[in-house]
């Protein structure tokens, strides 16, 4: 039976800021990589070259964005670290039972530098989730529901790679790749849950479903003419951009996208898709439904 491993160093991290928090923010920094991540090598080179392949300064976007609001976000990150566990475990379990997922999975709750609130990758060889609870605070995700939704939405993300690996079929790039991989995703987050549960639904725009409702086609138009003229797609999916003031509009249409797809492909097939053309030219059907 697939196994759930939890590495928890949130514990760790309270420690090292109790120490740490007073200090100037140079120092902050230089600790955090150099104390607090020092056991955790692995983890700290994933987020550095994260931030070396995008070819920005951990540090300038660790200052600007994570360290000043830590002590702020505390009990955010308390409050969502204490609720993770169990739920990882429930849904790691529907992830068996409803998608029949066969794989290992390690879940590791850190506080980093921003490089995500949900991280699907490997570590230690195996496939792994990590929970950044510094961006989750941030996103403000603290309900039980909502964090159900998030951890769900992973879990559509270690699916749909595992799948793909399993089949011998390489990762993509890109922004169609992204908008593919997160409509994936989604679709699993509401498949696995029963429900459309949007965690990513902006607290502070009550009508963000309806807007993406209203505005599909536009968005979808919007998305192909970013793609087309070389512009960033970061709108549609980084939590510190936006689109007329809606966030992570992106995972709206990607869920779109796949719902299209879902009627002509079953999901072990959507997962499987090697062509990108077919994401395009279903976008495009979205982009000419008024």
């Amino acid at each position: 039976m697939p196994q759930l491993q939890i590495i928890d160093i949130f514990p760790p991290f309270l420690d090292f800021w109790q120490e740490t928090r007073h200090k100037p923010l140079a120092v902050q920094l230089d600790e955090w990589a150099a104390i607090y991540m020092a056991p955790w090598s692995e983890l700290l080179n994933k987020q550095l070259d994260d931030y070396a392949e995008l070819e920005v300064d951990w540090r300038i976007i660790a200052a600007e964005h994570v360290f000043p609001y830590l002590d702020q976000r505390l009990p955010a990150m308390k409050s969502i670290h204490s609720q993770l566990p169990d739920i990882c475990a429930a849904a790691h379990n529907h992830a068996q039972e409803k998608l029949g997922l066969n794989c290992d999975l390690v879940t590791l709750f850190y506080v980093g530098i921003g490089c995500g609130a949900g991280w699907v990758t490997t570590y230690e060889d195996k496939p792994a989730i990590l929970f950044g609870l510094e961006n989750i605070a941030e996103e403000g995700w603290m309900k039980s529901s909502t964090l159900g939704g998030f951890v769900a939405h992973e879990l559509g993300h270690v699916a749909h790679f595992h799948w793909r690996e399993q089949a011998n079929l390489a990762d993509g790039s890109g922004a169609w790749w992204q908008l593919y991989t997160e409509g994936f995703a989604q679709w699993v987050e509401h498949l696995l849950l029963g429900r459309p549960t949007w965690h990513m639904q902006d607290e502070q725009k009550k009508d963000w479903l309806g807007w993406c409702q209203e505005n599909r086609s536009w968005l979808a138009a919007e998305f192909i003419r970013s793609v087309n003229t070389d512009e960033s797609t970061r709108p549609f999916f980084g939590s510190w951009y936006d689109i007329q003031g809606y966030k992570q509009t992106g995972y709206f249409l990607g869920h779109e996208l796949i719902q299209l797809l879902a009627a002509d492909y079953s999901l072990h097939e959507i997962a499987l898709i090697d062509d990108l053309a077919i994401i395009t030219q279903t976008l495009e059907t979205l982009n000419s439904d008024a």
